[in-house]
């Protein structure tokens, strides 16, 4: 037996997370699901709950559910989300969608910076949020600027050179806190701090760190967040996001997606638009009940664990796969494509191989593991470390071996699906 599989598990039997496993459905236990940090698993809790929600409290309470619930869960589960990313819990608020969010605040911050022009970005945010900053540019026609600023080797992000950028015309600077191809984790405090300097706004997506490692948004004194809810927070395909607007700054900002649920009083129905105090001004219309609802057994799960112990897991986990890589794939043409330094990457691994897709590929239909594939060549290899063991790591490096050793990669086209 592999002294490394030896030590996974160990590792799985000392681990004082390992219970939390059994609070997911897991229809195949042979599968080793490592997508996690695109779509996280279902809670149990979950089924129950929406159980609860079709047949009571739409189904018999009909309409007196909003006043029973309904109405308050953007800023109920908000609050709750507010403790998993170092918030107070009047300064998140679940809402929309990150792209939504992120053109809201976006907007706000630069009708704010009268007079600066410039937007700071860098080019591994995700992609997304890049459109959402470049239809922002062309829609408010004031001149503003985007810069993307390239990082020099695909993985770590370009500190030094965004530093460079700042100066006093610089608007608000957006940045993905980990990044979604690499993993890279950026130094919150550290860029803030020098943002602030030069008199910008700094706004964060925090898509891929929410639920996979603390973040201490008050401690940064962070101006803007957005971020998702249905990668590690588990909260269901397609579930509302969530902004956090620290409060000082929230009087200051002004919606620009102006609807019913962000007025002060929406059952007055007055046809002058005046905002909600705090931030209940930046919702918008009416939130999607049954799958805001969702969201908040996922986060539950997380805040009984804990950030740091779901921290620590993920730490040993990923240093137990690059050991893994160094071992037993290295030598097959695989390269990692994330920061050696566990402190410098979130929950996920990337490897690089030039057969990356036809490998994805075998493992998902031939060998049992479902990664995710992000072009040209990254397999990005993500643990959620409520329910992704170590002897699941050291398995999917297996078969990530066998998959090449045994060509197994070969029985599939090159030819990429829609979704991948």
């Amino acid at each position: 037996m592999s002294l490394l599989l030896e030590q996974a598990r160990a590792l799985d039997a000392a681990d004082p997370l390992a219970h939390f496993r059994e609070q997911f459905f897991i229809a195949n236990p042979e599968m080793i699901y490592l997508d996690g940090n695109s779509l996280g698993r279902l809670p149990l809790r979950t089924e129950a709950l929406m159980a609860d929600l079709v047949r009571r409290q739409w189904g018999e309470r009909l309409i007196r559910s909003w006043n029973e619930g309904w109405f308050t869960l953007p800023e109920r589960i908000g609050s709750k989300l507010a403790q998993l990313i170092g918030a107070q819990a009047d300064e998140v608020i679940v809402a929309d969608s990150t792209s939504i969010n992120l053109f809201k605040l976006g907007v706000a911050s630069l009708r704010l910076q009268q007079g600066r022009r410039r937007i700071l970005t860098d080019d591994l945010n995700f992609p997304s949020d890049i459109y959402v900053l470049q239809g922002i540019v062309g829609m408010l026609g004031a001149g503003h600027q985007l810069e993307i600023v390239r990082s020099e080797d695909g993985v770590h992000g370009p500190v030094e050179a965004l530093l460079a950028a700042l100066d006093e015309n610089v608007a608000l600077v957006v940045l993905s806190h980990t990044v979604f191809k690499s993993g890279y984790v950026y130094d919150m405090k550290a860029v803030t701090e020098a943002v602030h300097a030069a008199g910008g706004l700094m706004l964060w997506d925090l898509s891929h760190s929410v639920g996979s490692m603390p973040v201490e948004l008050n401690a940064a004194q962070a101006d803007l967040a957005v971020g998702c809810t249905y990668k590690y927070v588990n909260g269901g395909p397609g579930a509302p996001a969530f902004l956090y607007v620290r409060r000082d700054l929230q009087e200051h900002l002004q919606n620009p997606i102006s609807g019913w649920m962000g007025q002060r009083a929406p059952f007055d129905f007055t046809l002058e638009y005046a905002p909600e105090a705090g931030i209940r001004r930046f919702l918008t219309g009416t939130p999607p009940v049954l799958s805001l609802a969702l969201i908040e057994p996922g986060v539950d799960l997380l805040l009984e664990a804990g950030m740091e112990a779901l921290r620590a897991k993920s730490i040993q986990q990923t240093s137990l796969l690059v050991h893994l890589w160094e071992e037993k794939l290295a030598p097959l043409g695989y390269t990692l494509k994330s920061p050696r330094q566990p402190e410098q990457r979130g929950s996920h691994i990337s490897l690089g191989h030039p057969e990356g897709w036809r490998i994805n590929q075998a493992l998902i239909h031939d060998l049992g593991v479902l990664p995710d594939f992000r072009a040209p060549d990254n397999i990005r290899l993500g643990i959620a470390p409520l329910y992704t063991s170590f002897v699941d790591v050291y398995t999917a490096a297996e078969r990530l071996q066998r998959a090449v050793e045994e060509q197994i990669y070969m029985r599939h086209s090159s030819r990429r699906s829609t979704v991948t």
